[in-house]
This record gives C-alpha cells, sequence and structure tokens, in this order.
C-alpha cells in the first residue's frame, strides 16, 4: 500500500515531475515486485500444513528475485548519481539529467537485472535435485538451491559470482564515489541551513541504501548453512527494506507530504462533491 501511494502521489502531482521522483516511482514499483515475488507464497506456507513449490515456481521465484534485485541496485546507483549532478554540479543538472537519459537509465537498470537473472537461472535449470528435498529457508534463492542438488554445481557457483560481485561492486562503488564527492561539497558550503537543506535531498537514499546493500552483501556473501541469520537477512531485504521504503521517503522528505495532503485533499475533495451530489 505504501508503495503504490508513493507511485500515485508521484504521478498525480505536477510538483514530483522531476528526475529524482521519476526515479523514486520506479524504485517504488521495483520494491512492490520484490515483495510480491516472496511474500505470497511465505504467508501461504505459514497458514498450511502442506508447505511445498514446484521445480519450476521455484526457478521463477529465483529468477523474479534476481531481476528485481538486481535492478534495483542499478537503480540505486542511478539515484544516487542524480544526487550527485544536482548537487554537485547544479548549473549542469539539466545537461547531466534529462528526460531521454532518466528513461535511458532506468531501461539499462532493468536490461542488466534481467541478464543477471537469465544467466543464473539459466544455469540452475540444468542442475538436478535429489529425491524431494527441503530448502531451509522462506523463499527459493540460489544459494540455498546449491546444497540440494545431486549434481556437480560448481560452474554454477562461479557464475553467480562472476555476475553478482561485478554487479554489486560496479553499483556500490559508484554509489561511495557519488556520495564522497557530495560530502564533499556539503563541507564546502559556508552556510549551515544550505548545508542542511543539501544533505536533507540525499538522506533517505542514503538510509535505503544502507538498508538493502547491508542485508543482500551479506546474504549472498555468507557461506549457506541454513543458520537463521542467513533468514533474517533474507527478511530484511526482501520484506522489511520494501515496506520502509515509502515510509522513509515519505516521513524525511517535505515534497512528498506536501504532495501527500495536496492529492489527499483533491480526493476528499472529489469524493465531498459526488456525495453531495447524490444527496
Amino acid at each position: 500500500m505504501g508503495n503504490l501511494m508513493m507511485i500515485l502521489v508521484i504521478r498525480a502531482d505536477s510538483h514530483l515531475h522531476t528526475p529524482m521522483y521519476f526515479f523514486l516511482s520506479h524504485l517504488s514499483f521495483l520494491d512492490l515486485c520484490f515483495s510480491s515475488v516472496t511474500v505470497p507464497k511465505m504467508l501461504e506456507s505459514l497458514l498450511s500444513q502442506r508447505k511445498t513449490i514446484s521445480v519450476e515456481g521455484c526457478l521463477a521465484q529465483v529468477f523474479f528475485v534476481f531481476i528485481t534485485g538486481g535492478t534495483e541496485a542499478c537503480l540505486f546507483s542511478v539515484m544516487a548519481y542524480d544526487r550527485y549532478a544536482a548537487i554537485c554540479h547544479p548549473l549542469l543538472y539539466s545537461q547531466m539529467i534529462n528526460k531521454d537519459r532518466c528513461e535511458q537509465f532506468v531501461w539499462g537498470s532493468w536490461g542488466l537485472g534481467f541478464l543477471d537473472a537469465f544467466i543464473n537461472v539459466s544455469l540452475a535449470m540444468k542442475m538436478d535435485f535429489c529425491d524431494t528435498p527441503t530448502i531451509p529457508h522462506y523463499s527459493c534463492e540460489l544459494p540455498s538451491l546449491f546444497p540440494l542438488s545431486c549434481s556437480d554445481v560448481s560452474t554454477n557457483l562461479i557464475v553467480m559470482f562472476c555476475s553478482i560481485i561485478p554487479h554489486g561492486l560496479v553499483t556500490s562503488l559508484s554509489i561511495l564515489f557519488s556520495y564522497t564527492c557530495i560530502v564533499s561539497t556539503i563541507l564546502s558550503i559556508s552556510s549551515t541551513s544550505s548545508r542542511i537543506r543539501a544533505f536533507s535531498t540525499c538522506s533517505s537514499h542514503l538510509t535505503t541504501v544502507i538498508l538493502f546493500y547491508g542485508s543482500s552483501f551479506l546474504r549472498y556473501l555468507m557461506p549457506t548453512s541454513g543458520s537463521s541469520l542467513e533468514l533474517i537477512f533474507s527478511v530484511w531485504y526482501g520484506v522489511v527494506t520494501p515496506m520502509l521504503n515509502p515510509l522513509i521517503y515519505s516521513l524525511k522528505n517535505k515534497e512528498v507530504k506536501a504532495a501527500l495532503k495536496r492529492t489527499l485533499g483533491k480526493y476528499l475533495q472529489c469524493f465531498w462533491w459526488q456525495k453531495k451530489e447524490r444527496g
């Protein structure tokens, strides 16, 4: 509901038709998709005695976790670049971040996420599973499937690390570079109020990046052992972070709060007039 609200408010309010909120609406859509991949099946398993999933359904879940997670990682780096352009090069911002480039960034993020998912799941489809394996997890994630395979998974492991580590490292390093430049620029501003205003425009993004990258890196880089920590990290980046993102952006952002009030005011006014006409 929070992510849907963010998408509707950004589309409905003309004050939010800027590159930053264009990326934020796509982030909300990704969060909606990300949690929808695993949460419905998790809730079904919690409520039913028979907790099963077909191999095809499991691999489909892996594919969509990869594509949404990979796309979100790329989008976070794009959003960091947007803040870098706005704070470090305000006079060149319209040239660095225009409508066509925004669309290219978003489609490029989806393309890289799809490529990661396609390569890894194509190899996973060739794995053989012993009897009726039990997945020590609330959803199907690739690292959890490797110990259950009867076939050799060394190639799968190499490909997974060769696709995830560069993907994660490139996006995280680009975010680190953007924020190093942003912090340097903010510290060079003499006015305290201007510093606070500049930092407030990127504090929400920085919070969500730490939440997402911290838990996902720990999940995919730690050895698969079926421990409760794996479940905690997976639930954090797959369920908690997508739920918190709209709250972080709405509670810490004055423009979003103002737009939310305007949008709700319009809808309530329309509802009141319709009710009055019917009455």
